[in-house]
C-alpha cells in the first residue's frame, strides 16, 4: 500500500470525502496562492520543490515570499488584517497564542488529521479545544562536532572546558565553540541547564535570578579565555565551521543543510551542566504551516498547508531541507530512518524545554538580548545583568493607556478645520477670478499634487489619526493624547536613559550635526582640490570619489558593519598591523557612534562634492585674479569670495542633507544596532522598534513619528530664516 493510500485509509469515510470535496474544489481555483516563509538554503529549497509538486498535483499556482525570520511575525500581523498577507504562512507555534488573540489564523480542526503527527507537535497547536495549523518539524538545538578535531563529543561542561584549550588558537581564528551568543534562543538551554525558571508562579517574566547571572558568567569566562569568538552571527558560525576554524557549534537541524560537504560531523545532546547536574535544555518548537484568517481561498489554502506537512513534501523537506518531521510516516522511510541527524535531534527533542506559547513568552526577547550583550560586550556585570532586563522590560511592555472619550477631539478637530478653512476664504476675498494661464498653470501641476497627496498628505493624515490610538493584539482603543504625554513625560525611565525621548532626540541632533559638517568639510575639500586645472587624471578622481554614493546604502551599512567586526574587521586588522589594540567598536557609546558617523560620511560626502563642485565651477575666475592684484591672500579669497558665491548652492544642500541624516535609518540599524542598549538609537529607528519589536505598539510609534515630523517641521523654519527667506 503507499503512502497516499496509507493516508486515506488512516482518515476514514468523513475525511476521505472531505478530501475529495476539497480537492474537486481546487481544481476550479485559478488565483495563485501566496506562502510566506522565513527559511533560507536548503529548507528553502526543499519549500519550493514542495510548492512545485502541489501545483502539479492541483493545478494551483503557489507564489512563494522569503521573508527575514525576525521580521516575519510584525509582518504577518500588521499585514493580515488588511488583506495583504499571505494564505499560508509558516511560523513556529509559540506566537500561535498572539495569532489567535489578533485573529489571523483559522483553525485547522476539521483536516487536520490529529493521530497522522507527533503527539507533541499536535498538543503544541492546539487552543480551547481547537487546533491551528498543521505541523511541519520539530526544531529544538543541539551540538554540532566536526569528527576530525572532535571525535568524542562532551558530555558535560567539566569535559567541554577541558577540550576547548587544545582546540582553540585565537592567533589562528580558531575557536573551540561558536553558537549566536547574543541570541537568547541560543542561551536559553544553558540558562535552563543552570536551573533557570524563566516565568514566575504568576506567569510573569523573571529575568534577575541566580541562575541568570550563572548562566551569564559561565558564557562570560569561556569568550573571555577565547574560546569564543566575539560578536558573532549565523553567517559566521556557518564560516568558521566550513572552514574548520570551529571545532563544534551549537545550532539547530537547519545548521545541518549549511555545512558543506566535505566536512564530517555529528549531533550530540547539548552537555550536562556540572554545577547542577542538570541538562542544557533547549527550547522546543514546533513549526507549522498556518492559514491566514483573510485567505481568500481558504479551502485551497488549507489543502496547501495540509499538503505541505503530509507524504512527499515532508520526505522532501526532511532530505533536502534536513528537517526533523512531524509526521509519524515519514521515520518509516529506510532513508530517514538511517539518517543519524534524525535519530540525534529525536532524542535531543525528549529533552527539550517546550517554548511556551503565552504572550509573555513574547515580552522576554529583547530584555534578555539586552543583557545578554551588555555581558558579552564588558559593559554590564553578570550579577547586575538581570536587573537591567528588568528595567528594560518594565520600560518596554507598559500598560495600555485609559481609554478617551472622542468627543472633545472631534470638536476640536472640527474648529479647526473651520477656522483654517474661513482664514483662506477671508485671504482669497478680492482677487480676481482664475484666468485661462491659471487654469493651464494647475493642469501642469496637477499630477505632482497627486502625487504629494497620496505619498505625503494621506500618510501624514493616517499617522496623526494612529497616533492617538492604542493597538494591541489586532485591536485599537482611542486614548487621544495619551501616547503624547507618556513620550514627554519619559514615562517609566529617566531622561537619561536611552529609551527616553530627549535622550534619542540628542543623540539624533548631535548625529545630525556631525554628519551634516563632515560631509560638508569633505565635500567641499574635495571639490576644491578637483577644480584645480592642473590636477592630473582629475576624471578618474571624480568617478572613484562618487562610488560611494552610487552604491546602495544599506549594502554599503553592510559592509561596513563587517570592517568594524571585533576579531575579524579590516578596521582591526589595520590596527593590529599599527601595534594598536584591536577595539571592541560596539560596547561603548563613543565607539559605536563613532563607527556610525564613518559609515554615513563615507555614504554622504560625494553628494556634497558634487554640488560644491558646480557651484565652485560658475564662479568667475575674474574676481580671484582681481583679489590676487590687491593683495588678498587664498584664506581672505575662501571667505570673502567663494563661500558668500557657495551659499545659494550649498544651504539648499546642506538643508537636505540634513533631513536625510536626521532619518538615516539603514546605517543605525544595520551598522551598531543600536547599541550599546540602545544608546545609539535615532528617534526614526526608535519609532521602528516600538511599532515592530516591541509587542506591535502601533499607536505609540505614530506618536513618535508625528514628533519627528514636528522637530523637522521646526528645523525647517529655523533653515529659512538662516537663507534669508523669511524675515528674523
Amino acid at each position: 500500500m503507499s503512502r497516499a493510500e496509507c493516508t486515506l485509509a488512516h482518515l476514514g469515510a468523513e475525511g476521505k470525502l472531505i478530501l475529495l470535496l476539497l480537492v474537486a474544489s481546487l481544481t476550479a481555483h485559478a488565483a495563485p496562492l501566496k506562502l510566506w516563509h522565513g527559511y533560507r538554503g536548503g529548507e528553502e529549497a526543499a519549500l519550493q520543490t514542495a510548492a512545485t509538486k502541489f501545483t502539479e498535483s492541483t493545478g494551483i499556482a503557489v507564489e512563494l515570499l522569503a521573508v527575514p525570520y525576525d521580521a516575519l511575525s510584525s509582518k504577518l500581523t500588521s499585514a493580515i488584517p488588511h488583506d495583504a498577507g499571505p494564505d499560508v504562512f509558516i511560523f513556529a507555534h509559540e506566537r500561535l497564542r498572539q495569532f489567535h488573540r489578533m485573529q489571523i489564523v483559522a483553525p485547522s480542526t476539521r483536516w487536520l488529521a490529529k493521530d497522522a503527527y507527533l503527539k507533541p507537535t499536535v498538543d503544541a497547536l492546539e487552543l480551547d479545544g481547537d487546533w491551528y495549523g498543521y505541523p511541519l518539524s520539530l526544531k529544538c538545538l543541539a551540538l554540532f562536532s566536526n569528527t576530525a578535531k572532535v571525535p568524542s563529543p562532551p558530555r558535560t561542561t567539566g569535559e567541554l572546558e577541558a577540550l576547548l584549550p587544545g582546540l582553540s588558537q585565537p592567533a589562528r581564528a580558531e575557536f573551540g565553540l561558536a553558537w549566536e551568543a547574543g541570541d537568547f534562543y541560543f542561551h536559553a538551554p544553558i540558562f535552563f541547564g543552570f536551573g533557570g525558571q524563566l516565568f514566575d508562579a504568576s506567569g510573569k517574566a523573571q529575568f534577575d535570578t541566580p541562575a541568570m547571572a550563572a548562566s551569564l558568567a559561565w558564557v562570560k569566562s569561556l569568550q573571555d579565555r577565547q574560546f569564543l569568538p566575539q560578536e558573532v552571527s549565523g553567517a559566521l558560525v556557518k564560516s568558521l565551521f566550513n572552514e574548520g576554524r570551529a571545532a563544534m557549534v551549537i545550532s539547530g537541524p537547519w545548521f545541518a543543510g549549511e555545512i558543506d560537504a566535505s566536512v564530517k560531523y555529528q549531533v550530540t545532546p547539548l552537555p550536562t551542566v556540572d554545577a547542577t547536574g542538570l541538562p542544557m535544555s533547549p527550547f522546543l518548537g514546533v513549526e507549522a504551516a498556518f492559514v491566514s484568517s483573510r485567505s481568500q481561498s481558504p479551502e485551497a489554502a488549507q489543502h496547501l498547508a495540509r499538503f505541505l506537512s503530509l507524504s512527499a513534501a515532508t520526505l522532501e523537506r526532511v532530505k533536502v531541507g534536513r528537517q526533523i518531521p512531524a509526521e509519524k510516516a515519514a521515520y518509516d522511510d529506510p532513508a530517514v530512518a538511517a539518517d543519524p541527524l534524525i535519530a540525534a535531534f529525536r532524542a535531543v527533542a525528549e529533552r527539550a524545554t517546550p517554548t511556551p506559547n503565552t504572550l509573555e513568552m513574547a515580552r522576554v526577547w529583547e530584555p534578555m538580548k539586552l543583557a545578554l550583550r551588555g555581558v558579552l560586550q564588558g559593559g554590564v556585570e553578570p550579577k547586575d545583568a538581570g536587573q537591567l532586563a528588568t528595567r528594560r522590560y518594565r520600560a518596554l511592555h507598559r500598560e495600555a493607556p485609559p481609554k478617551a472619550n472622542p468627543a472633545p477631539y472631534a470638536a476640536a478637530l472640527t474648529l479647526l478645520v473651520v477656522g483654517f478653512v474661513v482664514f483662506r476664504l477671508k485671504r482669497a476675498t478680492g482677487r480676481t477670478a482664475f484666468d485661462r494661464e491659471a487654469v493651464r498653470g494647475l493642469a501642469y501641476v496637477a499630477p505632482a499634487a497627486a502625487g504629494i497627496l497620496v505619498l505625503v498628505v494621506i500618510p501624514l493624515v493616517v499617522g496623526l489619526g494612529l497616533s492617538v490610538f492604542h493597538h494591541e493584539a489586532g485591536t485599537y482603543s482611542f486614548v487621544g493624547l495619551a501616547n503624547f504625554t507618556d513620550i514627554l513625560a519619559s514615562k517609566g525611565y529617566a531622561i537619561t536613559e536611552p529609551l527616553s525621548f530627549y535622550f534619542t532626540l540628542s543623540v539624533t541632533i548631535l548625529w545630525t550635526l556631525v554628519n551634516v559638517a563632515l560631509h560638508v568639510g569633505i565635500g567641499l575639500f574635495l571639490a576644491i582640490l578637483l577644480k584645480e586645472p592642473l590636477l592630473k587624471l582629475r576624471g578618474v578622481y571624480r568617478v572613484l570619489l562618487i562610488v560611494p554614493w552610487a552604491v546602495p546604502n544599506y549594502i554599503t551599512a553592510l559592509m561596513w558593519k563587517g570592517m568594524f567586526h571585533r576579531q575579524f574587521g579590516a578596521i582591526n586588522g589595520l590596527l593590529s598591523l599599527l601595534g594598536l589594540e584591536p577595539v571592541s567598536w560596539f560596547t561603548r557609546f563613543a565607539t559605536s557612534f563613532a563607527a556610525n558617523v564613518t559609515t554615513n560620511t563615507w555614504l554622504g560626502f560625494p553628494f556634497m562634492m558634487v554640488v560644491s563642485l558646480g557651484a565652485l565651477q560658475s564662479i568667475p575666475q575674474d574676481l580671484y585674479e582681481a583679489a590676487e592684484v590687491d593683495g588678498a591672500s587664498k584664506w581672505t579669497q575662501f571667505r570673502r569670495i567663494t563661500l558668500p558665491l557657495l551659499k545659494p548652492a550649498l544651504l539648499p544642500a546642506v538643508i537636505l542633507g540634513s533631513v536625510w541624516t536626521f532619518n538615516m535609518f539603514n546605517v543605525i540599524y544595520l551598522v551598531s544596532g543600536g547599541e550599546p542598549g540602545g544608546a545609539t538609537d535615532i528617534l526614526v529607528s526608535e519609532a521602528y522598534r516600538w511599532a515592530f519589536q516591541r509587542n506591535e505598539q502601533y499607536g505609540f510609534a505614530a506618536a513618535y513619528s508625528v514628533l519627528i515630523f514636528f522637530v523637522l517641521l521646526a528645523w525647517s523654519r529655523v533653515t529659512k530664516k538662516l537663507s534669508g527667506e523669511e524675515p528674523a
